[in-house]
């Protein structure tokens, strides 16, 4: 049975087999989304950084280096892209330096429920950039780094997904049950 990457391979390996190597200039959509991502994913390791500084719950603090590790490795590749298309980088924020999650009192920090779900809504915002900007994209090469950056982030939503079920942190909307249908019980679905 084909694996996620492999697909992704297969699919980059077409692609890139239908270019002829010339590479046009960016245009300014492509930019304008490399500059937003770049930006938002440099403000989201500085979350990330400031939830393990947090958090002293072995899971989050797990899933929240997970979130880290995949989001730091976006920001070195669009770094190294924008770098070679000479694309001005953005700000990035100060980072936050480590510090002991003890010392933090209860009232000026977040609940390990609220950390998850802000890791949660970060994923699903940057898989949805990712998605537009792929979409927008005329250039092979930026749409691809996009539908890599967005298949990352939502293999890593399902991780995400499990401990938040799991822990009882995930928010579910209410049931729907269709009017003059007989009704159902949750066990039933």
């Amino acid at each position: 049975m084909p694996t996620l990457s492999g697909i992704l391979e297969a699919t980059s390996s077409v692609i890139k087999s239908l270019s002829d190597g010339e590479k046009p200039p960016l245009h300014v959509g492509e930019v304008m989304s490399c500059w937003t991502y770049l930006a938002f994913i440099q403000d989201i390791i500085n979350y990330e950084s400031v939830a393990l500084n947090t958090t002293t719950d072995k899971e989050l603090t797990e899933l929240c280096q997970e979130a880290l590790k995949i989001t730091q490795s976006h920001e070195k590749l669009i770094k190294d892209f924008m770098g070679k298309e000479g694309i001005p980088l953005p700000d990035g924020p100060q980072i936050k330096p480590k510090s002991d999650p003890n010392a933090i009192p209860m009232g000026a920090k977040f609940t390990d429920k609220e950390l998850a779900n802000a890791v949660a809504i970060n994923l699903a915002y940057a898989a949805s950039i990712c998605a537009n900007s792929a979409i927008q994209s005329l250039r092979s090469d930026v749409g691809l780094m996009f539908f890599k950056f967005q298949a990352d982030k939502m293999m890593f939503g399902t991780t995400v997904k499990t401990l938040m079920e799991k822990r009882g942190w995930l928010k579910k909307p209410p049931y729907f049950y269709q009017s003059g249908l007989p009704a159902q019980s949750e066990n039933s679905l």
